[in-house]
């Protein structure tokens, strides 16, 4: 349900169309919530159908011309209903921690060159994110929402920074573990 509520804040910040939107997705709300363009085209339209946003006129009607939205007094309710409602955390699902549980079964062949993949990921994601910060938060910008969104960005950056220390740590224990596949053990712990 979080994709119309994320396409409904990018509107307020700034009217506009699908293909704007798309490209904002890609460079700012898509680092931490994802949607395809056919998603946020779709979405669009949901939105107006359900008189959430409106196509803003055009100066000058045209074949072919993009669209652009703007949020309705029925969408900002909505997002302030959605931003004010209790919303318990979701359970922890990685795959890579998965795989790591699973090299306990059946041995490590493999795993410690997508392990420093992973790494090298998380390593840049978190240079891109600490170049944003030094880029469009410097320490005179300290209005409400600048502050709420660098709020957003330095929790990008404490999870790049919990994963590279993680991943680092990791790969110091994976290459003190032996290669082969070690024998099950019943561990009670699930």
């Amino acid at each position: 349900m979080s994709l119309p509520h994320a396409i409904l804040t990018a509107l307020l910040e700034k009217p506009s169309s699908g293909l704007e939107l798309t490209r904002r997705f890609d460079k700012s709300i898509g680092y931490f919530w994802s949607a395809t363009h056919q998603q946020i085209y779709r979405e669009l339209g949901k939105l107006e159908a359900e008189g959430h946003i409106r196509t803003l006129p055009a100066e000058q009607p045209a074949r072919g011309q993009k669209k652009s939205y703007e949020v309705l007094p029925a969408g900002r309710a909505e997002l302030a209903r959605w931003t004010a409602a209790s919303q318990d955390p979701k359970p922890q699902r990685d795959v890579l921690l998965l795989r790591l549980r699973a090299a306990a079964v059946v041995g490590t062949a493999g795993l410690e060159s997508d392990l420093r993949r992973h790494l090298e990921l998380h390593q840049r994601q978190l240079a891109e994110y600490e170049e944003i910060e030094r880029r469009d938060f410097p320490p005179d910008r300290t209005g409400p929402q600048d502050r709420l969104r660098h709020l957003v960005l330095r929790a990008g950056i404490d999870l790049e920074t919990f994963w590279t220390q993680w991943l680092t740590e990791a790969l110091k224990e994976f290459t003190a573990l032996p290669a082969e596949a070690p024998e099950p053990t019943g561990d009670p712990s699930g």
